[in-house]
């Protein structure tokens, strides 16, 4: 069983920056893709990001491209760093860890972000 632990949510200004960051228990966390996904109340969750094991590739969701990064360590952390924030930023976000062959899936409980303008 892998635990994600989520922080640096809050309360953050338009055109303000945060980082998200993420901490996995897990034993070779080189094991997983990691990848984080935000949700608002009514909608489906979608993607904002993901890093493949040792931070070979990266991807982004449009909304977020070009105006994000994702990086991880080797202590088991994952960040999710966005710049010019806006109120469409607002959301709860989630880190997740999947398995390289794709069989597992871990969540983590998710951390508030909201965008005041």
């Amino acid at each position: 069983q892998v635990q994600l632990v989520e922080s640096g949510g809050g309360l953050v200004q338009a055109g303000g920056s945060l980082r998200l960051s993420c901490t996995a228990s897990v034993r070779t966390f080189s094991d997983y893709t990691m990848a984080w996904f935000r949700q608002v109340p009514g909608r489906e969750r979608e993607f904002v990001a993901s890093i493949t094991p040792y931070g070979r590739s990266t991807d982004f969701a449009d909304s977020v491209k070009g105006r994000s990064g994702i990086s991880r360590d080797y202590a088991n952390s994952v960040f999710l760093d966005i710049d010019s924030l806006r109120p469409e930023d607002a959301a709860v976000y989630y880190c997740q860890a999947q398995s390289i062959a794709g069989e597992f899936v871990y969540w983590g409980q998710g951390t508030q972000v909201s965008v005041s303008s």
